[in-house]
């Protein structure tokens, strides 16, 4: 029932008080406190107001006159507001969880490997494509229109992919054959691992630490990625005297399916249809924690025998080094190369993430493939844990440190 100051006396006939009223010009501060239900014998109008109202007289249910009208003050509760609220913080928050889960889906892999074994490698481009969704949901087409105008920035990126991280490879393949005296095919493993492309994990990583940065990270990936069909037999010919065939087609292919179309998708869904995309964002964070730890778990627990080898605790800890010299350094040479630029410290992340993560995976399917010695897949195995729990640890620290 609308109420207006020229018809109110028609409600006022259900009470023996007869009320008295002056409508006065009401503050939009005023409007704003009106609650219900609304007692009429207490009821101050004011010119040129509309207040919805509901029969109590005959007890029936709720009847409202003007559905156009806003009703959130006074039909939704405070406490159902902060549930609601308080239920998608939980969901949005649940990325600040991700090293706890990598961890403990580390161990869970250790000790009880079923537990991971049956997500096999048809599963991972399907999961890297939803993370890489989840950063096109969160990202704009100007942002990655402002990363393609840093061609510095991209150059660095690269440099550290296919300059840095090989250089370390080597150094850290040689110390595993002449000081730890390791077989060969060991060192091999760890200079083929150096050797491959940058790793999608590293843009969910920097989406995570510095969004804005994160198209820039997808672009260095991407470049990196579609080069690697080149400079990867290159690179494994000079550090490991073998020619190593890669497919081109299939890493083409494994570029469009994991990058290009999720990122696509996610930025077409965020542009045309808002409600929808706001919808998704809130469940993203824990799903995209869920899909992280089947990334992580699944090769650790494959290839379990291997890593519990009699040599794993010494390629363990080459593998940890070169991995921990690849961020220093990533970080150290952005932070010389460009300790002018105003946004030096969200770049110095980016390109610390470039180094650190490669696509170990990828090393894996290599060693597997062109090797007859299963020794060359123990250091990328190991590789795809210690790249994971690294750089989603350097994820709290420093998300921590921005706050």
């Amino acid at each position: 029932m609308i109420l207006r100051t020229s018809s109110v006396s028609h409600l006022y006939s259900y009470h023996s008080q007869t009320p008295t009223f002056s409508p006065t010009k009401c503050s939009s501060e005023k409007k704003s406190l009106i609650a219900y239900p609304i007692r009429p014998n207490t009821l101050s109008l004011c010119k040129g107001s509309r207040l919805i109202s509901h029969r109590r007289v005959s007890g029936e249910a709720p009847e409202w006159v003007d559905p156009d009208e806003s009703t959130d003050f006074a039909s939704v509760s405070p406490q159902i507001l902060e549930k609601k609220a308080s239920f998608l913080d939980v969901l949005k928050k649940a990325n600040s969880i991700l090293p706890q889960v990598v961890i403990a889906t580390t161990i869970l892999a250790l000790v009880y490997p079923p537990s991971f074994t049956w997500f096999t490698s048809r599963y991972y481009a399907p999961a890297l494509g939803f993370l890489m969704f989840a950063v096109g949901l969160n990202s704009s087409e100007k942002d990655f229109i402002e990363a393609f105008n840093r061609p510095k920035a991209i150059i660095a990126g690269y440099v550290g992919q296919f300059v840095i991280k090989p250089f370390l490879g080597y150094l850290f393949g040689t110390m595993a054959m002449t000081f730890f005296g390791l077989p060969t095919p060991l060192g091999a493993g760890i200079m083929l691992t150096s050797c491959v492309s940058g790793a999608q994990l590293s843009n969910y990583a920097t989406f995570l630490t510095d969004p804005t940065m994160a198209p820039l990270s997808i672009v260095m990936t991407s470049i990196s990625t579609a080069t690697a069909v080149f400079v990867t037999p290159l690179l494994s010919l000079l550090l490991i005297g073998k020619r190593l065939p890669v497919d081109v087609k299939g890493m083409v292919s494994n570029i469009l399916q994991i990058v290009v179309s999720p990122v696509a998708a996610g930025l077409l869904l965020n542009r045309f249809l808002p409600r929808i995309s706001g919808a998704i964002k809130p469940f993203l964070p824990p799903l995209s924690v869920l899909v992280t730890s089947l990334c992580v778990g699944a090769p650790l627990a494959i290839n379990i025998n291997s890593v519990l080898s009699p040599f794993g605790l010494s390629v363990f800890l080459l593998v940890t080094s070169f991995h921990l010299s690849a961020f220093i350094l990533g970080y150290a040479f952005t932070g010389v190369a460009f300790r002018n630029e105003p946004e030096v410290k969200p770049l110095q992340r980016t390109l610390s993430y470039e180094t650190g993560m490669q696509s170990s995976l990828l090393a894996l399917a290599l060693a597997n493939k062109f090797f007859q010695d299963p020794l060359v897949g123990v250091p990328p195995a190991i590789s795809v844990v210690i790249m994971s729990l690294m750089g989603f640890s350097l994820v709290m620290i420093w998300a921590k440190k921005k706050v």
